[in-house]
């Protein structure tokens, strides 16, 4: 059977509900979302009353941050009713999925209901968090279960990038592999697949990790502080480490699934880590005292003001339960190992370290290794699944096998073993097989297999032909030039990679140099250029620092040129002879949304925070920013009908850049006009550099070269129309005088200096407007405090 998604039905609104509803109308479903009736409605009272709950929820996902709507033309998408009067809804649709309330008796009746309505081709999932889908499906036939699987999201479903799937041991694999590559091409998510076992992979571990960290710490003394400063970044996971990821999730959700856990895998002899006398007490006394996290205002930590009425996070002395102010902990060992590179080096070097911080790193590994060695093939049957849930859902660099690898698997059995933490006998036997990996690397270090236990031997990795990596292409030694600011790389197949690796990914000498090369090579010897890379973050702009010290040396000259090779660079690379498709993804701000526009096209991932935000420093877009958008968003409308009313849309320009607006998604920003209407968006980040690069050979075939044009010029009367909106901001106390100063240079940029009468102008006019306009803001004092006060906190300052 050929299974297509097109409609969806979601029964639960709640949070993961609303989050999934949401996610589904993004990727262009549409979407029915159920819940209860309003209490105290009836069948017949108008909709917005009766459905109430749902309509609310979907409201606080719109308010949610992060969001979790993309835009805001998405929830055009969801229909929204009642279990009571609307379930029958879910008969057209093409998959039901269930995110109602954790009670095996409530899923029950409800499956039952919608066994009786789905279409018999219907996939049918529940979003289960831990009860065993044989249970909730207990008393449905084969009809039912052959369709019927969990899809575990983790919340929220749009930022987390790990989707459980878990197969009733009736599902028809048909359906398996279907929801695995819906779930990977149009979700955009990391799937891996479960076992019908307790709490799956990612809860199973993020219970039994989290509790053995926090054990270990009440029993040796370690404080809140130390353990997150060893937790964090330093091996690999996100800031919010252990205690204070309690504190966002919310300790009672920890709590509560630590408890249900316990019962649930009476063969598992390390649950007794979840019954520790210490942390039992302790969790009961955050309970009852409210302390929940940031939802309840503190938890491990709370945010207190310090002496000087900054604000402070107080952390929690696990012995007093007072709070005390910060510390920052000091280790010799973390000292001297926290920049060693790769991360399993690093990793090595700390837990064998002979101090506070290497014994309690040593013992998390110990436990966390061993304990994964016996979860293969109990909750999936492959370590590779282990791995990828430990990375998709919590952020880890390294899953655990792979963490193994690197400190060396044969080395560290005996004495894991010695200190409590029994080894796998599939591992022993690997190891003594001649095995010493768990994973299989070709000669330049690339893991081509992994160990199966069941096999008891090495198979191949799946590759996925639209996922390129940076780093695959540098093993491969494909690098074809490159400096401290940028590279470029051989894609294969004629196309080339312009990659970003400057500090920060910010815009400096060498990472313009290089992309003139990259475009030279272009020239000569490719058929089509992509931009992008594998990093943190697109490119957050010029480098500011620089700018100022420019201002400061009096290099005025020289700052002015730079500006001028910024705005032939972008020219240079949107009427290149052959096609540049740039693939920007996370932050793209100020320059950054300058080179994003700069391409022939535009492939992005879906999480695009776009945003010209130069007024932040005091400066104004100038690497043709302010050119780009009056092509986009002004010449469009002014070119189809000489008798349109310009205003509406110079005015949605001009907000773009005065008020520094920032996407919070591709769609956003392609509402903002970043992104032009035949632009791409890519859900899956892993497939961005593989779509880009397939775009940039269908384009590369017959490619046309754009062609520089005029663009429309709203003249003087334009100009002080936008006058009188600066104003009313001022009087409304919206801006300071000094942001009217850098938005009247907008204004005046935009319409084209304010020339007498509306015209069309070429690009090299704006372009010069706007660089003449940036070298009288960077001299100005206050401009040169923005730029100060960015460098200094980060943050823009309003003075």
């Amino acid at each position: 059977m050929n299974y297509n998604i097109r409609k969806a039905a979601v029964i639960g609104s709640g949070t993961m509900g609303g989050g999934i509803a949401t996610l589904l109308a993004a990727v262009g479903i549409d979407t029915t979302l159920l819940d209860i009736p309003a209490k105290g409605t009836q069948p017949g009272d108008a909709p917005a009353k009766r459905n109430a709950i749902v309509i609310n929820n979907l409201k606080v996902a719109q308010k949610a941050r992060p969001p979790q709507v993309f835009a805001a033309s998405d929830l055009d998408l969801i229909r929204v009713g009642n279990i009571d009067d609307n379930l029958g809804w879910v008969s057209d649709a093409d998959w039901i999925i269930e995110v109602v309330v954790e009670r095996l008796d409530i899923k029950q009746n409800l499956m039952a209901k919608i066994a009786e309505l789905a279409r018999p081709d219907a996939i049918i999932t529940t979003n289960t968090s831990g009860i065993p889908l044989k249970d909730i499906a207990a008393n449905l036939d084969e009809t039912f279960t052959r369709r019927f699987l969990g899809t575990h999201f983790f919340n929220p479903p749009r930022h987390l990038h790990l989707l459980e799937v878990i197969p009733h041991h009736n599902t028809d694999p048909a359906v398996i592999a279907y929801m695995q590559e819906f779930g990977t091409r149009v979700l955009g998510k990391g799937v891996v697949i479960c076992k019908d076992t307790p709490n799956f992979i990612g809860n199973r571990f993020m219970s039994m990790s989290g509790m053995q960290a926090m054990n270990y710490a009440l029993d040796n003394g370690y404080t809140v502080e130390e353990v997150d400063a060893l937790t964090g970044p330093l091996i690999g996971r996100p800031k919010t480490a252990t205690f204070n990821l309690n504190d966002l999730v919310g300790f009672d959700i920890a709590v509560h699934v630590a408890r249900n856990l316990y019962d649930a895998i009476p063969n598992d002899p390390a649950r007794e880590i979840l019954a520790h006398p210490g942390n039992a007490a302790l969790s009961q006394k955050l309970l009852d005292n409210n302390w929940l996290g940031r939802k309840t205002g503190q938890g491990f930590y709370h945010m207190r003001k310090g002496a000087s009425g900054e604000k402070e996070l107080w952390a929690l002395n696990l012995n007093t339960m007072e709070y005390e102010p910060p510390t920052k902990p000091r280790f010799d060992s973390v000292g001297e190992y926290r920049k060693v590179e790769p991360l399993g080096e690093r990793i090595r070097l700390l837990i064998n370290a002979d101090d506070r911080a290497g014994k309690y790193l040593w013992h998390l590994h110990a436990f966390y290794l061993a304990y994964a060695s016996h979860r293969v093939p109990e909750i999936t049957n492959t370590i590779v699944n282990i791995d990828n849930a430990q990375k998709w859902g919590f952020g880890h660099e390294m899953g655990p096998f792979a963490i193994w690898d690197a400190i060396g698997v044969a080395s560290t059995i005996q004495s894991f073993e010695d200190a409590g933490y029994p080894v796998a006998d599939w591992v022993k036997k690997m190891v003594a097989d001649g095995n010493a990996t768990f994973y299989q690397y070709d000669d330049k270090g690339q893991a081509v297999g992994y160990y199966s236990p069941q096999d008891g031997k090495y198979l191949p990795l799946a590759s996925d032909p639209r996922e390129i990596t940076v780093a695959s292409l540098k093993a491969n030694e494909r690098k074809v030039a490159g400096n401290s600011g940028a590279a470029v790389y051989d894609m294969g197949d004629g196309v080339a990679l312009l990659e970003y690796h400057s500090q920060a990914y910010a815009i400096d000498q060498d990472l313009v140099e290089m992309s003139y090369k990259a475009l030279d090579l272009l020239q000569s010897d490719f058929d089509a250029l992509v931009v992008g890379h594998d990093g943190e973050r697109f490119c957050i702009g010029a480098n500011v620092f620089m700018v100022a010290m420019s201002v400061q040396n009096d290099m005025l000259s020289q700052l002015d040129e730079t500006i001028q090779q910024l705005q032939n660079l972008t020219q240079a690379m949107r009427y290149a002879a052959k096609p540049v498709v740039v693939a920007p993804f996370n932050m793209a701000l100020g320059g950054g949304v300058e080179l994003l526009m700069s391409g022939s096209k535009v492939v992005a991932h879906a999480e695009l925070y776009a945003g010209l935000v130069e007024v932040g420093v005091g400066l104004l877009p100038a690497g043709g920013g302010c050119k780009e958008l009056l092509r986009r968003v002004v010449s469009p409308v002014m070119a189809a009908s000489e008798n349109a009313d310009v205003l509406p849309h110079l005015q949605k320009a001009f907000e773009a850049i005065a008020v520094a607006k920032v996407s919070t998604s591709a769609k956003e920003a392609r509402e903002l006009g970043f992104l032009a209407a035949g632009d791409k968006i890519v859900m899956n980040r892993s497939h961005l550099l593989g779509e880009a690069k397939q775009t940039a050979l269908e384009m590369a075939n017959g490619y046309v070269p754009l062609k520089a044009g005029n663009v429309y010029a709203a003249g003087r009367d334009a100009y002080s129309a936008l006058l009188l909106g600066i104003e009313g901001f001022v009087e409304g106390g919206y801006a300071t005088a000094y942001d009217a100063h850098i938005a009247r240079k907008v204004a005046f940029v935009l319409t084209g200096g304010a020339l007498a009468r509306p015209q069309w102008v070429s690009e090299q006019y704006i372009l010069d407007l706007e660089r003449e306009a940036f070298m009288e803001l960077v001299v100005e004092p206050k401009t040169l405090e923005r730029i100060t006060h960015m460098l200094q906190t980060n943050k823009p300052l309003r003075n």
